[in-house]
């Protein structure tokens, strides 16, 4: 997660959609939601969040000031929990991004505060574990290696597979922050009860560096020979001529795999809203009705994969019935 990184242009479930004829307009991007003039829009916009979905809103922000928006669309890249915390305990954005679902204490900030956040689904990340490219023997690993390397277990390549390179491991980790953190503590260490006691075992890994800036986690690993590291899958994309990716449980990350559900660490991207602001600030309501209609070109440009035509067809019923 890129800490404070910023681009400025000049929960609770949502209503499903109902018929199949709703999901397959859902699925294109037409005929479901009004179209969006961008250069009819007028007024500011605040988005602050996940550092995974920041490339995809700050593609669409671009895209939309190229179509006329003149107002200032601000992206601050934090994390999702900071995200939260802007959004539900502060007030202070409208639009939050996030690479995890919203929690039901951040629910109840959003409550307490008069905000009721709306879900919106808008693709789908492939987290990335990725190593440096002289490393020329880790090319598979498993979940429960993984768990062995990130908690500090494992101190050289060796401790993993007998047969590997007798290097050390070096350890590069998005922060606390991260709604990425917390996806991959769930996923890795999933069968230790308590959440506090799973990020422990990251947290207390010997050297371990954490950082919310995904650009410092590329740096870290493409400059040491022995390093391991994860985020999504975009930061890959943009950085793979310094970087390799590694399989897990035997599969890449790749359409197939995520739109099959066989790679282990796919997960949900969202962004929410309120709707109040959404009727208060019809813009903010033009800019999320603008992104749900291009989500699947703008992952396709970024890195990431399109969501189900299911979750589309959620998203878009979610904002109709946000804008009443």
């Amino acid at each position: 997660m890129a800490p404070e990184a910023t681009a400025t242009t000049a929960s609770e479930p949502t209503a499903v959609a109902t018929t199949a004829a709703e999901a397959t307009e859902a699925s294109t991007g037409s005929g479901m939601l009004p179209e969006v003039d961008p250069a009819s829009v007028t007024g500011d916009i605040i988005v602050a969040g996940s550092s995974t979905v920041y490339p995809l809103s700050e593609w669409m922000a671009e895209q939309f000031k190229d179509e006329g928006y003149a107002g200032n669309l601000t992206i601050d890249s934090v994390g999702s929990g900071a995200g939260f915390e802007r959004f539900c305990t502060k007030g202070e954005t409208d639009i939050s991004n996030a690479s995890r679902a919203i929690n039901d204490t951040e629910v109840a900030n959003c409550q307490a505060i008069g905000r009721t956040p709306v879900e919106f689904r808008v693709g789908t990340d492939a987290l990335a574990i990725v190593v440096n490219p002289q490393n020329t023997w880790a090319d598979n690993l498993t979940l429960a290696d993984l768990a062995k390397i990130f908690s500090g277990e494992a101190k050289s390549w060796k401790d993993v597979n007998p047969a590997w390179d007798d290097v050390a491991i070096k350890l590069f980790s998005p922060g606390t922050d991260s709604g990425t953190f917390d996806y991959f503590v769930e996923e890795v260490f999933g069968d230790i009860a308590e959440t506090a006691d799973r990020e422990a075992k990251i947290l207390n890994a010997p050297g371990i560096q954490l950082s919310e800036d995904d650009n410092v986690l590329v740096q870290g690993v493409a400059g040491d020979k022995g390093a391991i590291g994860y985020f999504g899958f975009a930061y890959f994309v943009e950085n793979e001529d310094k970087l390799r990716d590694v399989s897990i449980e035997g599969v890449s990350p790749d359409e197939k795999s995520v739109n099959e559900n066989t790679y282990p660490l796919s997960r949900p991207l969202f962004i929410y809203s309120d709707a109040k602001i959404m009727k208060d600030k019809p813009q903010v309501a033009s800019f999320i009705n603008y992104f749900l209609t291009r989500q699947d070109e703008g992952n396709k440009e970024v890195g990431y994969f399109a969501a189900p035509a299911d979750a589309k067809a959620k998203s878009m019923q979610a904002w109709l019935d946000a804008t009443k």
